[in-house]
């Protein structure tokens, strides 16, 4: 048995050996398909094998780094009261809206600074209501602080006028 097994292997191992020194040979038939054979016919061409096992250079099995994109730069803006814009309101009310882009995220808060003073605590939105502002010529301008407190936008002043009526002149 151990004989036979030491046959085969010795068998095996000699087969490529063999198979390298013979020649394979191609025609085509009469419908035009392509005929591979081991003897020579007329019309025939020899086939030139490639020596080298059909084998797929190794790779490198890691996966490559992925960088994290670079955050994008927060842009805040002033949608309302429009820049150079005039309210009028006689209970000096003025509605102040603001964009963030990109989205606004979780933990970030703003706060609105009128004529270069902060109007309360930052707050989670970007809405804010002003009450019984004088009239005249008033300055806002937007801050945008991340989750440890820190300034990481603002928006440009938005100069804006309020008409309020007054006691010398109701009409």
């Amino acid at each position: 048995m151990k004989k036979l097994l030491l046959l085969a292997m010795l068998g095996l191992m000699l087969l490529p050996a063999t198979a390298q020194d013979k020649k394979i040979f191609v025609t085509r038939d009469a419908n035009g398909v392509l005929v591979f054979s081991d003897s020579p016919q007329a019309g025939a061409e020899e086939v030139t094998l490639n020596t080298r096992p059909n084998i797929m250079v190794a790779t490198d099995p890691n996966m490559p780094e992925r960088k994290a994109p670079a955050p994008e730069p927060f842009n805040v803006s002033i949608t309302q009261p429009e820049d150079h814009g005039t309210v009028r309101d006689n209970t000096g009310s003025v509605y102040v809206n603001g964009r963030i882009t990109p989205m606004f995220e979780r933990g970030l808060r703003v706060r609105l600074v009128v004529d270069g003073q902060p109007v309360g605590e930052p707050q989670n939105n970007a809405v804010f209501i002003l009450r019984d502002m004088d009239r005249g010529e008033h300055k806002l301008q937007m801050e945008l602080f991340d989750q440890s407190g820190k300034l990481i936008a603002n928006s440009p002043v938005t100069t804006f006028y309020l008409h309020r009526a007054t006691v010398n002149s109701p009409r």
